[in-house]
């Protein structure tokens, strides 16, 4: 219907309330004396009203609003224009009656018509936007859904779920732990009781699916909310974090799922940057495996600082390319230079230092895979040993200024090959800081949430797959973070370093991997050991059940981050870490054999005092189905 017909046809149904209003008022006034209406002569009421109210409707412009999306805003509008109407048809006829005219209304009257009119006019609005509403809870098939949150946010995702005609979900009641809210209503719905009632309430209600509107609410509150949401069958699904909604205006794209990130029970590590990252702008900054997952991260933070040039060394081209088209479209300003080398290779990094001569050097690349590196050891100690080796002294050579090494939380106490290379990349960077002009520092943290290899892509293809989910032993835990926490502390790193640091995150508390599995399998809205079976494959080789951050004689002290602290350099024979490394270059260049495997070992573990490998001792078991586990 054009706007022209829409607004004829309102304005003919809001005469008609108008008009009735108007009887209904004298009715009331004048006790239903029919007489006594007459000598006031109704009718040059109605149509005084009809005009004057008519009209401030249609120059307020309140027949250009959608009645099914009417709201308190348009409610107030309605007022105004009708108190104002109703106020200007009242002075008039005060003037004309003053002028002589022998007819006389009563202020009663005018201010029972204007209650009756206001009533009718509001009421037909929101009589329609319910007759709307109702049709489309009949006509559509949207899902019960539960909102845990009764605050404002929580009001603004049931108000887009009651109006959005792309909503697929429809709000039933409210969770709110607040008792001054319990058994109130809000926005017309229910609140039905706190945290310890969902439960009990997605059965009581038939709850398909569940909201968490909760956006200002810390990772820890969300983690205890999901635990207690996924012993129910219900979908369930977030608002973003309060800093996420820039706009102010919640929308259904931004109601998600649930993500992994948001379950690890601790605020994300935040950094100024802003604060920290003299040291990189205008400088040349180099970023070794710029093409991996912290590598590539690294790298979009860099060039938000404006370094003079952002160069992007790694081995694997498609990675180098892919990571220089996006810089190019998202810092189209930003120079950067893609160079594929392998840091194993002295002569090119050389030839690299030399020709760019870069100020600062994040020194990502390895190998981090510990199964593939206890099968491939030789591969393990000339990537991260003798590649750290190489990149460390051109950057000696060329007056490097920062060089930040990316470490593990395997390299502490390592029963694994990649550990054990990993800790001697830690004190070869240790031991360089002696030298030159360079300030070398390290920073040690544990697993990286989606990096490439790590458990999470694993488990999300293994779901897609239709399972089984392969654990490799029930009590395995790990620390995780997130892939942009990672990259900031590596850049609060450089700016903190003062030489032979290893900075560590404080992670919080370690993540169980079943638990992780069993989340992941809720999340993508499927039942554990029935849609998805969990099979426990047995701990691999170099494997270890539980990580640390720190030796015991490291120690920690604090920074000016009140997440990131130090660990005390440990003493160490300079000498003797290079002798050791020359004959594990030997058994390189010669290429290892099967019997090579075992000298290499012992040569680590003659390096590493704390490494225990575990290659050689690899338990015997069969794999458990879930069910099984968890009786």
């Amino acid at each position: 219907m054009s706007y022209r017909k829409r607004r004829f046809w309102l304005s003919l149904s809001d005469a008609g309330i108008i008009s009735l209003a108007v009887w209904l008022a004298c009715l009331v006034r004048f006790d239903f004396s029919f007489t006594e209406i007459s000598e006031y002569q109704p009718m040059y009421l109605m149509m005084g009203h009809v005009l004057f109210v008519v009209t401030g409707m249609h120059f307020a412009q309140l027949y250009r609003p959608v009645f099914r999306y009417v709201s308190v805003r348009e409610l107030v509008s309605i007022i105004l224009a009708t108190s104002f109407s109703v106020l200007a048809l009242y002075l008039v006829l005060k003037m004309t009656y003053l002028l002589g005219w022998s007819i006389r209304f009563p202020t009663s009257l005018f201010l029972m018509t204007l209650a009756f009119v206001l009533f009718g006019i509001t009421g037909s609005r929101f009589v329609w936007k319910w007759w709307y509403e109702e049709r489309e809870k009949r006509t559509q098939d949207r899902r019960r859904t539960l909102i845990i949150g009764a605050g404002s946010a929580g009001v603004l995702v049931a108000r887009e779920m009651k109006t959005s005609p792309l909503s697929e979900l429809r709000p039933v009641a409210f969770i709110d732990d607040e008792p001054s809210k319990q058994n109130l209503r809000v926005y017309g719905l229910p609140v039905v009781g706190n945290r310890a009632d969902i439960a009990r309430v997605v059965q009581r209600l038939s709850i398909s699916d569940i909201v968490i509107a909760m956006p200002s609410a810390s990772r820890q509150t969300i983690k205890d909310i999901f635990d207690i949401c996924k012993t129910t069958r219900a979908s369930v699904k977030i608002l973003p974090h309060v800093a996420d909604i820039i706009s102010g205006k919640i929308t259904m794209n931004m109601i998600r799922d649930v993500a992994l990130e948001d379950l690890l029970g601790r605020e994300p590590v935040s950094v100024n940057l802003e604060e920290i990252t003299g040291y990189l702008r205008q400088q040349v900054v180099l970023v070794t495996g710029a093409g991996g997952s912290i590598g590539s991260e690294l790298c979009r933070q860099i060039a938000r600082f404006g370094p003079r040039k952002l160069l992007l060394l790694g081995n694997e081209e498609n990675g180098i390319f892919e990571m220089s088209l996006e810089l190019s479209r998202l810092f189209p300003e930003q120079e950067t230079v893609s160079l594929i080398a392998d840091i194993r290779d002295r002569q090119r990094i050389a030839s690299i230092m030399h020709e760019y001569r870069p100020a600062v050097v994040f020194h990502a690349a390895a190998h981090k895979h510990v199964p593939l590196m206890e099968n491939n050891p030789c591969e393990a100690l000339k990537n991260n040993i003798l590649g750290t080796k190489n990149v460390a002294e051109c950057a000696l050579e060329t007056s490097v200024s920062h060089f930040i090494l990316i470490s593990t939380d395997k390299a502490v106490n390592p029963t694994s090959v990649m550990g054990a290379t990993k800790r001697i990349a830690e004190l070869l960077i240790q031991g360089y800081n002696h030298f030159g002009l360079t300030r070398f520092a390290a920073v040690r943290f544990g697993n990286v949430l989606g990096s490439r290899g790590s458990v999470v892509p694993v488990f999300l293809n293994q779901i897609r797959s239709g399972g089984p989910i392969t654990i490799t032993h029930p009590d395995m835990e790990r620390f995780f973070m997130t892939i942009p926490e990672a990259a900031q502390l590596v850049i609060q790193a450089g700016a903190l370093a003062q030489g032979g640091e290893i900075f560590i995150l404080d992670m919080g508390k370690p993540v169980k991997i079943v638990d992780m599995a069993l989340d992941l399998i809720r999340l993508a809205g499927l039942e554990p050991g029935k849609d998805i079976p969990v099979v426990f494959t047995g701990v691999r080789s170099g494997e270890k059940l539980y990580e640390e951050i720190l030796t015991e004689e490291e120690g920690l002290s604090s920074t000016c981050h009140n997440r990131i602290f130090i660990g005390k350099p440990l003493d160490f024979s300079w000498n003797e870490l290079l002798a050791g490394i020359a004959r594990l270059e030997q058994i390189a260049d010669k290429g290892a054999t099967m019997e090579d495997k075992q000298t290499i070992i012992e040569t680590l573990q003659g390096i590493v005092p704390g490494y225990q490998s575990t290659s050689y001792v690899k338990e015997e078991s069969t794999p458990v189905p879930y069910q099984v586990a968890i009786g």
